[in-house]
């Protein structure tokens, strides 16, 4: 069965396996995709480990309103222009892909008074509004940078976007504001897959049973279609389908560990002590299965919550399951865990980048190639609820749209919308405009 590009096995239950770019089952003429990824963390970060230039920083009582004043005026900014990698504690995992990677400093945000500060961190991240331009809404908060670029790249996929999330917990104490970040216009939300069985089966057409053995029911329809590929498609064949059986191991592991702790009496949710790097990585080899095999062209990965104080097992970071927001009020207190955490989740978006740079295309490029890959938070400091010089981070080009290898510092004022014009404009949109945008960055288009 094809789909436009794409390839599809299927079995007699009704699962489907969608293939990746196999050279064997294309045109001649077949070039992979342009992609658009987004992997968005919380509560920002510590910035004297993540900022080059900035390691001199000390640390701020989040009650210490005088002081946080005082401690942003002595942000070392540097003037704008390029300047090489620096490769701080907490980006230390991204050094191995230094000439894929753009670190764009500078860029930021426009807090509209009127609501909580963490409400309007994921939920207008990659909004198309700008602040006050809708006088009756109380946050900047539009159709988001996704669902916008998935009308040009998104049209001939199964899924013109898909949207996955590492939040396990279901005590929500908030709006639907502080956990989504893809949004199909104002308070329109485009839910998230949360349960990485659930979000399985959306993707490979199943309905119940047992999700390891989906790849074993398809791959003995796959006799006839393996006998078409030649030997290097054979082998990339064999990459993919492992792939997914690791997925399909992962997830019976974790839910079987869920099983247990529901057995149990915890202090916190069951949920709390899942190791989160397992879990975050299980979701984000989902998101990079989707991509590779051309179910959607563009997604996004929300890390975790704004402001909720249930807390996540960070496993290498604590015995315990810490709360990420909790801490963030309490920098001195926890300022080690806080940089742990930071690190914790670059070396998860490490993961996924070198996983992504793993996967060869038609073309003898790699899946990440031909993504803009992006790492973000709403906030720049978690301690002081900053909006603006927001950590931003793009790895691969878009096909060659995105020049990458180097640390761009932007004007002081840059709105951060500047560079969702810019990845627009990269991906064959035309657009004067998206939010307070005021041009593109014309620096880091190919």
């Amino acid at each position: 069965m094809m789909h436009t590009r794409r390839s599809f096995l299927r079995c007699a239950t009704g699962a489907t396996l969608a293939l990746p770019f196999l050279e064997s089952l294309q045109a001649a003429t077949a070039r992979p995709a342009q992609r658009l990824a987004v992997f968005y963390v919380p509560i920002g970060v510590v910035r004297r480990n993540f900022y080059p230039g900035e390691q001199a920083l000390g640390l701020v009582d989040f009650n210490d309103k005088e002081g946080q004043k005082k401690y942003r005026e002595k942000f070392a900014i540097r003037p704008p222009g390029f300047y090489p990698h620096t490769f701080t504690p907490t980006l230390q995992p991204l050094e191995k892909m230094a000439s894929k990677i753009s670190l764009i400093t500078g860029l930021g945000r426009v807090w509209q008074d009127s609501s909580d500060p963490h409400e309007q961190c994921g939920s207008c991240f990659l909004s198309s509004l700008a602040p006050n331009e809708d006088k009756t809404r109380k946050m900047p908060q539009g159709r988001s940078l996704d669902h916008v670029v998935a009308e040009k790249i998104g049209t001939e996929t199964p899924f013109r976007t898909l949207e996955f999330s590492c939040n396990t917990h279901h005590d929500n104490k908030e709006s639907i504001h502080f956990d989504n970040i893809s949004w199909y216009g104002p308070d329109y939300v485009a839910p998230s897959m949360r349960d990485p069985r659930l979000a399985y089966r959306r993707m490979f057409g199943t309905q119940g049973g047992d999700p390891r053995q989906i790849t074993d029911l398809v791959l003995a329809d796959a006799r006839d279609m393996k006998r078409r590929l030649g030997y290097s498609d054979q082998e990339k064949f064999g990459e993919y389908v492992e792939s997914i059986r690791t997925i399909e191991r992962q997830m019976d592991k974790l839910s079987s560990l869920k099983d247990e702790l529901d057995k149990m009496k915890l202090a916190e949710p069951s949920a709390a002590y899942i190791p989160r790097g397992e879990h975050i990585r299980l979701m984000g080899d989902l998101m990079v299965a989707a991509l590779q095999s051309g179910l959607t062209n563009v997604a996004t990965l929300m890390i975790g919550p704004e402001r909720w104080d249930t807390p996540y097992l960070f496993e290498e970071v604590s015995k315990d399951p810490l709360s990420h927001h909790k801490m963030s009020h309490n920098p001195i207190e926890y300022a080690r865990q806080l940089e742990q955490v930071d690190a914790f989740h670059m070396r998860q978006f490490a993961y996924l980048v070198e996983r992504m740079d793993s996967i060869r295309e038609v073309d003898g490029s790699t899946l990440l190639d031909n993504t803009l890959f992006t790492y973000g938070s709403g906030l720049g400091d978690g301690s002081t609820h900053q909006y603006d010089r927001l950590p931003i981070i793009i790895v691969g080009s878009g096909g060659g749209r995105i020049k990458t290898g180097r640390h761009l510092q932007c004007a002081e004022g840059t709105p951060l919308a500047n560079l969702w014009l810019t990845q627009a404009t990269a991906l064959g949109l035309s657009r004067d405009r998206f939010a307070d945008s005021t041009g593109v960055i014309p620096e880091i288009l190919g």
